[in-house]
């Protein structure tokens, strides 16, 4: 197939450009760091014969759409509707990645027919394109595929992301938290790679909407990651806890995975321990 990818020099993207170069696949590389705008349909329009597009170009870090929402919605959502435009004319599938947009948990494990909630403006931008997708789907039959990935980790990700900022103050001899108390579903990005490259060779051949969550179906406290990361240095470091609480924070959140076990076959392969001591 010939398959474009957007964002592919990011910490996904990366990993996922890597793991397709070694198939049959013709790639077509989207991405701001060569001077492509997707959010610039001029830019985009001419591209053709394409089969698929994986979309996963997107601002993402949430303390910075406080700082610069706007931003974060034009281009969140002008990237999602010339991807979709270009799915469109092309007749090809689109893989939309998504985030956790669950808010509070009404339930755990949390499956994909929760209602979806957001709770800062980065989780909003992923609510509209979710919608946006719906839309072009219902309207157009354009074959969409989302995926709700949990929390993703794994080598190269954001420094600022708490799990590289964990390991860093660890290699430091001292580790200073806010709250070590909430507890997230993390799963690794070669999983995550994974469950796209599944996706992308199984198709959907009837021109529907399908979404699945991405996790492991087990959750683990702040504290508990720095734990696992201490075992891995053989000097003592330093632990401390501020007790700085956000306000509203979601306090857990576990991922129901069995619909998209069932439906793709895909499942998780790398533990949390197996996970951070790649990282480290």
């Amino acid at each position: 197939m010939k398959i474009a990818i957007t964002g592919y020099s990011g910490f996904i993207g990366s990993f996922l450009h890597k793991r397709l170069n070694n198939t049959v696949h013709e790639l077509i590389l989207l991405d701001i760091t060569d001077g492509i705008d997707i959010c610039d349909w001029q830019q985009i329009k001419h591209l053709n014969g394409i089969d698929m597009v994986v979309h996963l170009a997107n601002l993402s870090f949430v303390p910075a759409s406080y700082e610069q929402p706007k931003r974060f919605y034009e281009t969140n959502y002008l990237s999602t509707l010339n991807m979709l435009e270009l799915c469109r004319i092309n007749h090809a599938k689109m893989i939309f990645f998504s985030s956790y947009i669950y808010g509070h948990p009404q339930y755990q494990p949390i499956d994909e027919n929760h209602p979806t909630q957001a709770f800062n403006p980065y989780s909003q931008t992923k609510v509209i394109c979710e919608s946006l997708c719906e839309g072009y789907n219902r309207d157009f039959k354009v074959p969409v595929i989302i995926f709700r990935p949990f929390n993703i980790y794994g080598t190269g990700q954001n420094p600022d992301f708490l799990i590289p900022t964990i390991i860093q103050q660890a290699k430091s001899g001292k580790i200073v938290i806010k709250d070590d108390r909430p507890k997230r579903d993390y799963i690794h990005v070669e999983d995550i790679v994974e469950a796209i490259v599944t996706a992308i060779e199984a198709g959907n051949a009837d021109n529907s909407i399908k979404t699945y969550n991405l996790g492991t179906g087990v959750s683990y406290s702040v504290k508990e990651i720095a734990d696992i990361v201490c075992t891995f240095f053989s000097s003592d470091i330093e632990y401390i806890c501020t007790h700085e609480f956000r306000p509203n924070d979601v306090m857990d959140t576990v991922a129901d995975i069995s619909k998209i076990k069932s439906e793709l076959n895909w499942q998780p392969k790398i533990s949390i321990h197996e996970g951070l001591k790649k990282m480290i």
